[in-house]
């Protein structure tokens, strides 16, 4: 974990020294905010919010949490493949034995409880209704731990296919409800967001048009030649993607007033 030396709460366990800083960005949730597909360390959306890397994207020097709020550190907790559940019983319980408070949530979550439901409507439903039990346990320990007033930014569910459902094109199998199951699931995650104080990050609408209607989201490369294609592996955000989801969160954390507007 960048920047930090910690071991965790225990009987018996030495509590090292935590470098002095008072502020930090907690990254939850699963492989939209990580690094691997991006191209590596420091390239997934979360790190770049935290830090910019200036040769990759220079009209963002100075951009970054790091410039902008000197001492914040990065909690990298989000993992490939977690669910909400995953967030719930592995990531917090972490952040609990880090025994540090917070300033800045991104969380992203919903995806792979839709992708396990793949074509079964009844799993569906009932995942949907598991994503609403476990993101209100988790925003109220964040609430508890944070107060209300600190951002948590709740990520909504992008769309490869574009709107289109075209799972053919996606080297996937069709799924008649699938774009409706994708609106329930980014209702639910509105909605969590509007009772718990958070703040929607809509990557949904970002994401849009980014996808199937401007290339192939089944390819592999993490800097694909083509700018306009934010996907890779179908369903992850290449280094392109994981720039407008800093984008993203950047521009939302400033409308909601934690980041300074920056002067023209």
């Amino acid at each position: 974990m960048e920047g930090e030396n910690l071991t965790p709460k225990g009987r018996g366990a030495m509590r090292l020294t935590m470098a002095e800083a008072a502020r930090y960005y907690l990254s939850l949730g699963d492989s939209i905010s990580i690094d691997a597909y991006a191209g590596g360390p420091g390239r997934g959306g979360a790190s770049l919010l935290y830090r910019n890397r200036d040769d990759d994207f220079p009209e963002w020097r100075g951009r970054d949490l790091a410039s902008q709020r000197p001492g914040t550190r990065l909690l990298p907790l989000a993992m490939d493949g977690a669910t909400s559940a995953t967030v719930r019983y592995y990531q917090l319980p972490r952040l609990s034995e880090m025994g540090v408070v917070p300033d800045l949530v991104t969380l992203t979550m919903g995806g792979n409880d839709l992708v396990q439901c793949w074509l079964n409507d009844i799993a569906a439903r009932d995942a949907n209704r598991a994503l609403l039990q476990h993101g209100a346990a988790i925003l109220t320990a964040l609430r508890r731990t944070m107060g209300k007033d600190a951002p948590i930014l709740v990520g909504t569910i992008y769309d490869p296919s574009d709107g289109t459902g075209n799972g053919s094109g996606l080297d996937l199998m069709q799924w008649p409800t699938a774009l409706e199951w994708l609106r329930s699931f980014n209702e639910s995650l509105r909605s969590l967001a509007k009772t718990y104080d958070a703040r929607t990050a809509d990557i949904h609408a970002t994401f849009l048009g980014h996808g199937l209607t401007v290339g192939d989201p089944t390819q592999s490369d993490s800097h694909p030649a083509n700018r306009n294609l934010w996907y890779c592996g179908t369903i992850e955000p290449n280094a392109w993607g994981a720039s407008a989801l800093r984008a993203l969160w950047w521009e939302t954390l400033v409308a909601s007033g934690f980041l300074a507007p920056e002067v023209p």
